[in-house]
C-alpha cells in the first residue's frame, strides 16, 4: 500500500479540467513558464555543487590520502559510468514521472552521498559513495528536459534551452571558486559538507516551486499554445495521448539513427569537456606552480566563458542555420581543440594566457554540449525528450568515464603530453561526426500557419 501511494505521488499528473478563458491561459502560461525556468536554473546549478566539487579537491585529496592519478581517475570514472546508466534509466522514468518530486529527491540523495564521501578515507568507501552519487545526480537532467520540452516549443527551443543551460556554467564556476576557498582554509572535506547543506535547502525550494506539464494545470499543450505543431516521422501530428514505454523507447528513440550519431558525438565531446575541467586544476598546480585557490579561479573561467557559447549557438541554430545543429557543433569542436593546444604549450608564469585558453575551451565546447540535447529532443519530439537525451547521455558519460581513468592512465604512462593528446584526438573525432551531421535538419515540426 505504501509503495503504491509513493508511486502515485511521484507519477506524472493527469490532465486537469481545461481552462477556457484565453486571457487566463496567456497569463498562467507567462507566469508558469517564468517560474519553471528560474526553478530549473537554480536547481540544476546546485546539482553541480555536489558533482564538480571533486574536480577542485583532487590535488588536496591526493596529497592527504596518497592516491595515484589512476586511482583518482577511477573515482571520476565510476561517477560517469553510474551517471550514464542513470541518465538512460531515469530518462525513461522521467517521461512518466512528476518532475517536481523527481528532481528534488535526486538533489536530497546527492547531498547525502557528498556527506558520506566527506566522512570517508578508504578508496573503496570513496568509490561506493561517489558511484551512488553518479546515479542520483542523473535524476537532475531528465526532469529538466521533460519540463523544458513541455513548456517551450520546438521553434524557440534553441534559445530558451540555452538560457537554462547557463545553470551548468554558473554552478560549475561558483563551486570551483567556493571549493578552492574552502579547501585552502578548512580542508578538502569541507568542500563536500558545505555544498551538501546548500543542496538540501535547494531541494526544498524545488519541491515548493516546480509543477508538472501544462495540461496537468488545465492549460493547452505548448504546441497548441504556440501554434507550433510537432510532427511524427510519418507526418502525423504529435498528440497528448499517452504512449507506452515501449512505444516511446522503440518508435521514437532506438529506431532513430540520428540519435545514435548524436550519442557517439557526445561520447567524444565528454572526453574533452571533463578532461579539461576535471584535470586543469591539477595541471596548473603541478606543471605551472599555481596555488590551488588561484587555479580554481582560472578553471572557473571555463564555465564563465561557457555562459555565452550556448546562447549564441542556440540563436544561430534557430535563426541562421534553420534548425541545423551540425554546423555550429563542428565549429565548436575545432576551436575547442585550438584552445587545448594553447593551454598546453603556454609556459608557466603567464596565467593570463592560461585564462584566455581555458575561456576559449569553455566558450566553444559548451556550444555542442548544449546543442546535443536540443538535437536529440528535435528528432524524438517532446513525448520522448527525456528518453532520447538519456540515451545520448549514456554515450556522453561513457566518454566521461574514459576521460577519468583514461586521462589518469595516460598521465601515469606518458605525462601531460599524453593526457592532452588524448583530449585533442577526441575533439577531432567529435568534429568529424558533427561534420557528418552538417545537413541534418529536424522534420518533426512546422508552424500552423504553414500547414
Amino acid at each position: 500500500m505504501l509503495l503504491e501511494e509513493i508511486y502515485h505521488a511521484l507519477a506524472t499528473q493527469p490532465p486537469a479540467p481545461r481552462i477556457t478563458d484565453s486571457e487566463e491561459i496567456k497569463k498562467k502560461y507567462k507566469y508558469w513558464r517564468r517560474r519553471v525556468m528560474y526553478s530549473l536554473f537554480v536547481g540544476y546549478a546546485l546539482f553541480y555543487f555536489c558533482r564538480k566539487n571533486i574536480s577542485i579537491a583532487l590535488p588536496a585529496l591526493s596529497s592527504d590520502l596518497g592516491y595515484s592519478n589512476t586511482q583518482l581517475g577511477i573515482l571520476g570514472s565510476l561517477l560517469y559510468v553510474t551517471y550514464g546508466i542513470g541518465s538512460f534509466v531515469n530518462g525513461i522514468i522521467a517521461d512518466r514521472a512528476n518532475p517536481r518530486y523527481f528532481m528534488a529527491v535526486g538533489l536530497f540523495l546527492s547531498a547525502l552521498m557528498n556527506i558520506f564521501f566527506g566522512m570517508s578515507s578508504a578508496l573503496w568507501a570513496l568509490a561506493i559513495f561517489w558511484g551512488i552519487n553518479g546515479y542520483v545526480q542523473a535524476m537532475g537532467f531528465p526532469p529538466c528536459a521533460r519540463l523544458l520540452a513541455n513548456w517551450y516549443s520546438v521553434s524557440e527551443r534553441g534559445f530558451t534551452w540555452s538560457i537554462w543551460h547557463i545553470s551548468h556554467q554558473v554552478g560549475g564556476a561558483v563551486i570551483a571558486i567556493l571549493a578552492g576557498y574552502l579547501i585552502q582554509h578548512y580542508g578538502w572535506r569541507s568542500s563536500f559538507y558545505v555544498p551538501a547543506a546548500l543542496c538540501i535547502v535547494t531541494g526544498f525550494f524545488l519541491w515548493n516551486r516546480l509543477r508538472d506539464t501544462p495540461p496537468s494545470m488545465g492549460l493547452p499543450n505548448i504546441a497548441e499554445f504556440r501554434n507550433d505543431i510537432e510532427l511524427n516521422k510519418d507526418g502525423t501530428e504529435v498528440t497528448d495521448e499517452p504512449e507506452t514505454v515501449r512505444q516511446i523507447l522503440f518508435h521514437r528513440v532506438l529506431n532513430n539513427h540520428y540519435i545514435w550519431m548524436i550519442g557517439l558525438m557526445n561520447m567524444f565531446l565528454y572526453i574533452v569537456r571533463f578532461g579539461a575541467f576535471d584535470w586543469a586544476t591539477k595541471f596548473l598546480v603541478e606543471q605551472k606552480g599555481s596555488q590551488i585557490a588561484k587555479a580554481g579561479i582560472v578553471v572557473s573561467l571555463l564555465e564563465i566563458a561557457g555562459i555565452a557559447g550556448p546562447i549564441i549557438g542556440g540563436l544561430i541554430s534557430d535563426r541562421w542555420t534553420k534548425g541545423r545543429r551540425g554546423p555550429i557543433c563542428c565549429v565548436g569542436f575545432i576551436f575547442s581543440v585550438i584552445g587545448l593546444v594553447i593551454f598546453y604549450v603556454n609556459p608557466a608564469g603567464r596565467p593570463v594566457v592560461d585564462g584566455i585558453a581555458i575561456a576559449m575551451i569553455g566558450f566553444w565546447i559548451y556550444i555542442p554540449q548544449f546543442l546535443q540535447g536540443v538535437f536529440a529532443a528535435d528528432f524524438a519530439s517532446r513525448k520522448a525528450a527525456s528518453s532520447a537525451i538519456g540515451l545520448t547521455r549514456i554515450f556522453g558519460y561513457a566518454g566521461a568515464s574514459l576521460s577519468g581513468v583514461g586521462t589518469g592512465w595516460f598521465l601515469d604512462h606518458y605525462g601531460w603530453a599524453g593526457g592532452f593528446g588524448y583530449w585533442i584526438g577526441a575533439g577531432c573525432a567529435a568534429a568529424l561526426i558533427a561534420g557528418l551531421l552538417w545537413n541534418a535538419t529536424p522534420t518533426t515540426h512546422r508552424h500552423k500557419n504553414n500547414k
